[in-house]
């Protein structure tokens, strides 16, 4: 399905929204960024290729601490 041009300027809007906010709250101590940049990059990834590829890279860092961290609890218990 081939998205409209309105739909595709509001995906660009929202998404740069989020990343901006993403942004300014990784310097709030109050607000979490990350969800934001998140959110922000996936509703991008449908239109852009680097936000696609930054999302799947973030994917794989979240997966891979994930693991570690597990490893790590797995290891300390008796």
């Amino acid at each position: 399905m081939i998205p409209s041009p309105a739909r595709k300027i509001a995906d660009w809007v929202v998404g740069l929204a989020l990343l901006a906010v993403g942004i300014v709250a990784g310097f709030i101590p109050v607000l979490q960024g990350w969800p934001f940049i998140l959110a922000g990059l996936a509703i991008l990834s449908s239109h852009s290729r680097l936000a696609r590829a930054l999302l799947e890279r973030l994917k794989r860092a979240g997966c891979s601490l994930r693991d570690r961290i597990r490893k790590r609890r797995d290891d300390r218990q008796p």
